[in-house]
């Protein structure tokens, strides 16, 4: 142990020696080692956050999405078809009642309102989800202070509201002492409830400035077509228990849809989920530039060509670097051969001179993607996908640390640079130092 930490000390002077001595070898070689970790980290980073368990949508690998539902009908040479998402009356025939579910929520996403506050100060715009008490045990939401509305609020159409911390700071000067006051919502009073630390922008599935009862909006039980009444505003999320519940609760819903096709059959009438219901993986996937027409391994292949060639062309320089940069060396070879040097300890003494510049190169460029990424963050995390949009104003797109400092993301990422580095170091100074001591003494540099 003690001669491998004093042979580690002498490649490490080593390596500051001949950094010192080639300073524009060893600055390219951080440099283009930092680009391509930086670059890696960023993607890594981006598909983390779409991806991993996150607050507060923490429960994402077990949650499936309806967006919505279509009917066609074609009857005596007259087409007719209808597009939307589900409504009350589908909640309460269909998704409510659902057996492989551990819990089903209906909401509506992306309304704007606005409050009107009581210094009379101006009405300002809120990005606001109707929705049920079930979104609550979804989303795992961290409570300041109250708690969700119940369920006897959301069948008496009460008016309470689960609000953010940062709307209750703009209402009432802080978070906490919000619960039981009230404000209004597009002039109708409602009351706090419960303030919960706000969601960011780019767990878009949960973020809002607050939350309310969807039967507080007007006409919630209509449907959005007379003549098909199972189509309306809701979307629907249900987390199952694992993977094995999953693949029952699609079962599950394709006999749903099976039914009403042969209960509609002599009308005409068919009706399709396309591929509802989707886990939070292939929704995610199939968002992403590659996953277009729902191909979602089309999005996992084209990720990964991203990352292999952030990762390859790099390499690939680094190595015609190294091969140029070891004919240099080939006659200081040449002495340490003539004095008894084998070819395994000066190859090793190359790699450990390599993975040095490599963490450093690691450390640099782990810094500049954490800056990328928090400065650049309403639109770097979007970059990826098909339909990327503006980012309302005033809208909350912050970086958590959970998001930013992922250690097994750049653990990976590193891990993946440092085998390519170390190859793209091992082949040129292994057919370097297969040369003849003689070879190596007399070649000129």
């Amino acid at each position: 142990m003690r001669l491998l930490i004093i042979m580690l000390k002498t490649y490490f002077k080593q390596a500051l020696a001949l950094f010192r001595q080639n300073r524009l070898f060893s600055t390219l070689y951080i440099a283009g080692t930092g680009l391509a970790i930086a670059m890696t980290v960023i993607v890594a980073v981006v598909y983390y956050v779409k991806l991993a368990p996150v607050y507060p949508e923490v429960n994402r690998g077990d949650t499936y999405y309806l967006s919505g539902t279509s009917f066609e009908r074609n009857k005596d040479g007259r087409f007719q078809s209808w597009s939307y998402a589900y409504s009350y009356r589908a909640l309460q025939e269909w998704f409510y009642p659902l057996k492989n579910a551990r819990e089903v929520s209906a909401s509506t996403f992306g309304a704007v309102k606005y409050i009107q506050p009581s210094d009379r100060s101006g009405d300002f715009a809120v990005q606001i989800v109707e929705t049920d008490p079930a979104y609550f045990r979804i989303y795992a939401f961290r409570f300041f202070e109250g708690q969700p509305f119940t369920q006897a609020d959301l069948e008496s159409g009460i008016r309470k509201a689960v609000i953010t911390d940062k709307l209750a700071r703009r209402l009432f000067g802080e978070e906490k002492g919000a619960v039981g006051r009230q404000f209004l919502l597009d002039y109708e009073t409602y009351q706090v409830c419960g303030v919960v630390r706000g969601a960011s922008y780019l767990t878009n599935r949960s973020y809002a400035d607050l939350y309310v009862p969807y039967s507080t909006m007007e006409g919630y039980r209509d449907a959005a077509y007379p003549k098909v009444p199972y189509c309306g505003p809701f979307q629907v999320t249900v987390w199952v228990e694992n993977g094995k519940q999953g693949k029952a609760l699609c079962d599950e819903i394709h006999e749903i849809v099976r039914k009403q096709n042969l209960l509609h059959e002599a009308d005409g009438l068919k009706m399709s989920i396309d591929d509802d219901p989707v886990s939070h993986l292939h929704a995610s996937l199939m968002m992403s530039v590659g996953g277009g027409g729902g191909d979602w391994w089309r999005a996992v292949r084209y990720l990964l060509f991203i990352l292999l060639a952030l990762l390859l062309v790099p390499a690939l320089n680094l190595s015609g670097l190294i091969a140029s940069r070891m004919e240099s060396r080939l006659p200081e070879m040449g002495i340490r051969k003539a004095f008894g040097g084998g070819r395994s300890k000066l190859l090793s003494q190359v790699l450990w001179e390599n993975l040095l510049l490599t963490l450093a190169g690691g450390t640099l460029g782990l810094v500049a993607a954490w800056i990328a990424l928090y400065g650049c963050r309403e639109w770097v995390f979007r970059v990826f996908d098909r339909y990327a949009w503006l980012v309302p104003e005033g809208t909350d797109v912050y970086v958590s640390g959970e998001m930013l400092f992922a250690p097994s993301v750049f653990l990976i990422t590193l891990a993946f640079c440092l085998v390519l580095n170390t190859l793209s170091a091992l082949v040129p100074a292994w057919l370097s130092l297969r040369n003849p001591i003689v070879y190596s003494l007399y070649e000129k540099r």
